[in-house]
């Protein structure tokens, strides 16, 4: 069983950043990825990284947002940066079934065995 958890949430304004981590248990180098939901909508991928590094991005935020591991550690990090009100939702974690997505796969949930429970970004305008 594998157990993953988020922090460094919390609340910024507009324009500012922040940087979330994601720590998982156990060993192994699966593709992770980083998905949010926002209140009364469905959950949506962000970001995803390969076990070789490879990095996939929702269009909404690519060049603001970058996705990086420490297999030495486990962990997972997102670096969110120029954050708008939309950005705003809970973040979540997730472990591939797979070292290897790439992007026709990464943003698909049904490739995740494990989920965090989430860490809230509240962005405010």
């Amino acid at each position: 069983q594998v157990h993953l958890m988020e922090s460094g949430g919390g609340s910024v304004q507009a324009g500012g950043s922040m940087k979330l981590s994601c720590a998982a248990s156990g060993s192994g180098n699966n593709c992770m990825g980083w998905f949010r939901q926002a209140p009364g909508q469905e959950r949506e991928e962000v970001a995803g990284i390969d076990s070789d590094g490879t990095t996939s991005y929702a269009d909404s935020v690519k060049g603001r947002f970058t996705i990086t591991r420490d297999n030495a550690k486990n962990k997972v990090y997102l670096q969110m940066n120029n954050l708008n009100p939309e950005d705003t939702a809970m973040y979540y974690c997730a472990r591939g079934r797979r070292g290897y997505l790439g992007s026709s796969y990464w943003a698909r949930e049904s490739e995740y065995a494990y989920w965090g429970q989430g860490t809230q970004v509240t962005v405010s305008s």
